[in-house]
Order: C-alpha cells, then structure tokens, then sequence
C-alpha cells in the first residue's frame, strides 16, 4: 500500500462492488475504444477538423502504442465505413508468403501451424489500411492522424490497469524472444513508458503514405530479419499486397439491417446464428433464450469453420451460407456439432462518429496477444501470427498455400434501418467475437438495452462440445437449468476471454455511446 497525500493508492484491479455506468450521448462526434488515450487521440483529431475516418486511423494507430498487448503495426486490419449515406467495407487482412507451403511446413515437424515464431507469420495489412482509407475518405494529411500516437510512442504513456495485466502475462509468453524482450519487456501497471522505435516507424509511415513499409527501408527490414531467422515472407510479398474494398453483406433480423464483412472474415458466423434466431420470439434473458442462442452458435461455427476460408478458395458463397443457415431448427436439448474448438485472441475494435453523420466500425489485431513473437529489429513492429489458423490437411478448405487468405477472427459490425445509419458495433476477442455480436445485437433489438446496458449485461461462451462458460454475474439459477438441457456450464471468474466491445447509435441529431466495462475503456464525445 502506498500513500499519495490523503489517497491511499490499493490494488488497481481490485474493485469489489457491482457498477453501473451511464450511456454517453454527445452530438458533433464520439469516440469508442479499448484504451482511454487512444480514444481521446481520435476525438482531438475530430476537434482538429478530422472526419470520423481520420479519428479512426489516429485511434487505431494510437493503439498500436498504448495497447501494443493486443495489436501492433504488424497487424491485419478491417474497416466498415458509413459515409456521405453509403455503406462499405474494407478487408486489409494480409495472405501467407508466396513461398511458404503445407509440404514446407510438414517436412520441419509440425503436424499443424505452430502458434509462434516466423511460420504463422502473413503480411501485415494495417499500415496499408490506414493509407487506404486515409487516401479515400480523409480529411487530414495521414501524418495529422498518426501525430498523437508518435508522441505517446516518443514522450511517453502510462500503462493502463486491462493493457498491464495483459502485457505482464506476455512478458513470460514471449521471454524466449530476444527482439520481443529488448522492444517491450516488462512493465507495471502505472509505469510511464516509451517506444521509441515505435515512433519512427510510425512517422515513417505516416511521411510515405505506408510506402516504406511495403516497398522501401521498412520492407527491406521485414525481409532481412525474415531470412536471418529462417522465416518465409520476402519484400515481394510486401510489394504485391493491397488492401481489398468489398461489399458488406447483411442479414435483416426484426426490421435491422445487420452488416459484417464477407469472408474471409467470420462475421457470416454472426449473421448464420442470426438468420437461425429470427424465426423465434424472445421475451427476455430466460433460459430458453441462451439454450436457443447457445445452439445456434454452435450450428453457425460448425459451417463456418468448414467452409469460410479466402473468397477465392470457398465452395459455397456467402448468400448460400446465409440461406443454408436460415432452414437449421434449433433442438430442445443441448446438441453436439462437430466443430473446431476456439481459441483466445488479443484484438483491438474501436467506433467513430462524426457531426456529418460518417460512422466508422474498425478492427485490427495481431491475433494472439502480440502476435508471433516476431519483432523487426529496431523497428517496433511486432508481427501478426494470423496464419496459425491455417490448416495442414490437405482437404480442408482453409488449407495453407502461398498467397492465400486465411479464416479470418477479426469482424467490425454496423446497424442500418430502413437505408440509414444507426451505428457502429463490435465485442473483439478471437472466437468470442460473433458470438459478442449475437449478444449485443439481441440486447438491443430484442430486449431494448441502450448501448451500455447492451455491453454490461452478463454474456456467454461457447468454448468446445457442448460447454459454456458464463460471467461470474450470470444468473446462478439460469445456468441451473441451462444445464438440465445438457449444456456442460462453466463460471469464469475472470471476464478477460468475454470480449471487449464498443457501441456508437445515432438517432438524428444525437450520438449515444456505451463502451466495455471489462477493460481500460472509453467513449468519449463533443
């Protein structure tokens, strides 16, 4: 214990009484994020004349710096943007190397993707993301955008209660990492610290519109340190890459339009589960309405997993999905569908609004925690490990090849009515993340939650078979009869593997605004 004055300064963790927050509204724009800094970099950009694109790259790329634990400049990248009253959307996840192959990889011993080292490593979309939507939809000069996080990187942050934590858990993850060790190390929660290298890279970046990391010093670092250490990427998987704009596709669930990004993203698992819910009518939180959420879950993973890959590599379109979906009936009992167990996953999402009535939902994610293990000497950059969700069979649709796209974890949603915004959505956090969008959307369309109560309330996980873990607040009796349908429930005491998700609705004038509990979260307004 210490003492500052008359405050004594306890446990930063530690809070042992039930919280409520207060949705948040404000009218000439808001800012939703996983990190308090990086939220109020986005709303100075807005206050600075930027558009709700300009105040989701500076957050994004503010998280990359104050959040490092959950995503980096190494990181794939996916956007849905809400302008001048369109809807797009903007897929910046990176392929494997042109070089790397199932045979490569099964003749050094592995028998499935390893989760570290140079193997899982694809090219990192981020940086061209921000490039991309800065270039299109932009306000302000790309170096406006990236100036409040090179100055958290050069002049210091303080390490926030979620992000020290996690970080601390990453210090004995990746201590076998030299590069990983001399760039981050350890940290406490409370702690100032810089990252120094990180902030050159990113004026770098941000004064070659990305260039250089695709074409010129920095690409050239990627490939050095890639062949020094036995990796497969090379600068001509860098200079070949570019980010791809698609159409978000949607699902009508009550009247709402819900949008995600097409595969090779996931977020067709939220709309299958969706399609499968909207012929049932639901009262309230009961246990009848987990048991239904529960089994359709389950039946969108089972699909999802056997057949989302790259679009290019896919036997079923997205609308076949969606359609095959629609006719499953969900089951009394707990059901068994043979589906890949998830895995956790470090993500950071975000949500932009600005006074014109733009709206950005935005993503990006090293993947598991920060990624590889991989660091760029000298650079900062922590690279991605997306491609261990690769699979070394064969038949499998998500089989590795050079230059192909894997199933992709990371999904930013939107809202529409009737051709017009309602906002931006996302619960982050590896496979929790449809099964967070299920739970937010159902919140405030079925049972009307404004934005913070929607993210507040007690949520669920499927993790394997027919096992469900719950929130330590979850209804005790509830769970009771979840599991006298045959549910195997779980009750977490730590919420970390819940997600962590942000909400941004317009209605007219007014922006209202709930943001995640379980973290260092913000919204902030004007």
């Amino acid at each position: 214990m210490k003492k500052l004055g008359d405050v004594m300064l306890n446990d930063p963790l530690r809070n042992p009484y039930p919280a409520a927050r207060a949705v948040t509204y404000a009218s000439r724009g808001m800012v939703a994020t996983s990190q308090h800094l990086a939220a109020q970099a986005g709303l100075d950009i807005l206050k600075k004349g930027g558009n709700a694109v300009d105040a989701a790259i500076a957050t994004a790329a503010a998280l990359t710096v104050v959040e490092p634990c959950s995503n980096g400049i190494g990181s794939d990248a996916f956007a849905i943007v809400w302008m001048n009253n369109k809807i797009y959307g903007l897929n910046s996840s990176g392929p494997a190397p042109m070089d790397i192959s199932l045979e490569n990889v099964k003749s050094v011993g592995h028998d499935k993707m390893p989760t570290f080292g140079w193997t899982p490593v694809t090219v990192p979309g981020t940086p061209a993301a921000w490039a991309t939507l800065s270039k299109r939809f932009g306000k302000l000069p790309l170096l406006d955008c990236l100036q409040p996080a090179i100055d958290y990187a050069q002049d210091g942050f303080v390490i926030s209660p979620a992000v020290g934590m996690a970080w601390q858990r990453s210090a004995v993850i990746y201590k076998d990492f030299e590069h990983w060790q001399q760039t981050f190390g350890n940290v406490k929660i409370g702690q100032l610290k810089t990252l120094p290298d990180h902030a050159k890279t990113l004026a770098e970046i941000a004064d070659t519109n990305a260039e250089s990391f695709y074409t010129g010093r920095l690409a050239e670092a990627i490939d050095a340190a890639s062949r020094q250490q036995g990796g497969y990427l090379r600068v001509k998987d860098l200079e070949n890459y570019k980010p791809r704009w698609v159409n978000p596709i949607s699902v009508n669930y009550r009247g709402y339009d819900v949008w995600e990004i097409p595969p090779n993203g996931q977020g067709i698992v939220a709309l299958m589960a969706l399609n499968i819910l909207k012929h049932h009518n639901f009262e309230s939180l009961n246990a009848e309405t987990y048991h239904k959420q529960f089994e359709a879950i389950k039946m969108a993973f089972a699909v999802g997993k056997q057949e989302v890959t790259d679009p290019y590599y896919m036997k079923l379109s997205p609308a076949d999905l969606l359609a095959y979906a629609e006719k499953l009936d969900i089951l009394d009992e707990a059901s068994d569908p043979v589906v890949k167990e998830p895995v956790k996953g470090g993500t950071v999402y975000l949500a932009t609004a600005d006074d014109e009535g733009n709206m950005v939902s935005y993503i990006q994610s090293n993947y598991m925690g920060f990624g590889s293990g991989i660091v760029i000497p000298g650079t900062g950059i922590a690279m991605q490990n997306r491609g261990c969700d690769f699979s070394l069979d064969p038949n499998h649709v998500n089989r590795l090849e050079g230059g192909k796209r894997s199933y992709h974890t990371i999904i930013p949603g939107f809202l529409t009515k009737d051709d017009e915004a309602i906002g931006p959505f996302g619960v982050m956090g590896g496979y929790m993340q449809p099964q967070g969008h299920v739970q937010v959307i159902m919140n405030s369309i079925d049972f009307h939650l404004n934005p913070q109560a929607a993210l507040d309330a007690p949520r669920w996980q499927w993790t394997s078979d027919k096992n469900f873990m719950v929130e330590s607040h979850f209804s005790t009796d509830i769970a009771r009869e979840l599991a006298r349908k045959g549910h195997q429930m779980q009750i977490a005491l730590d919420s970390t593997s819940f997600g962590r998700g942000q909400i941004i609705w317009r209605d007219k004038d007014v922006l209202i605004g709930g943001t995640e509990s379980r973290t260092d979260s913000a919204v902030v307004g004007w």
